[in-house]
């Protein structure tokens, strides 16, 4: 999966409301082939009252997207790129198609 938590995407095709827009990946599904995307891809279920929420009603969240509608930005170029796997030092990272520039990997909390 070229997708990884943390990154900063943008949606290339799909619903008419999501198409184009940016946010975060905020979890990964590999053996599915998603991604959550923050503030993307928002869908309404409707709960019945229960001892957790006894005014019941609408919870609204995001649903995983399927990695193939995703394209990640690079920081460098600021524009939607595919990945390419780079070695330096016998270390492996990711690199931007466009401008060759590594894309940083996020701290894990």
């Amino acid at each position: 999966m070229h997708l990884k938590k943390g990154d900063t995407v943008v949606v290339i095709s799909g619903r008419k409301e999501d198409r184009g827009k940016t946010g975060e990946v905020t979890r990964t599904f590999p053996k599915e082939g998603k991604a959550i995307v923050a503030g993307i891809n928002n869908k309404v279920r409707h709960t019945k009252p229960s001892m957790a929420n006894p005014q019941g009603g609408r919870i609204e969240r995001e649903a995983p997207l399927p990695v193939a509608k995703l394209m990640v930005v690079c920081q460098a170029c600021n524009k939607p790129s595919r990945l390419k796997a780079m070695f330096v030092d016998n270390k492996k990272f990711r690199a931007c198609k466009r401008c060759g520039e590594q894309i940083p990997e996020k701290v894990k909390d």
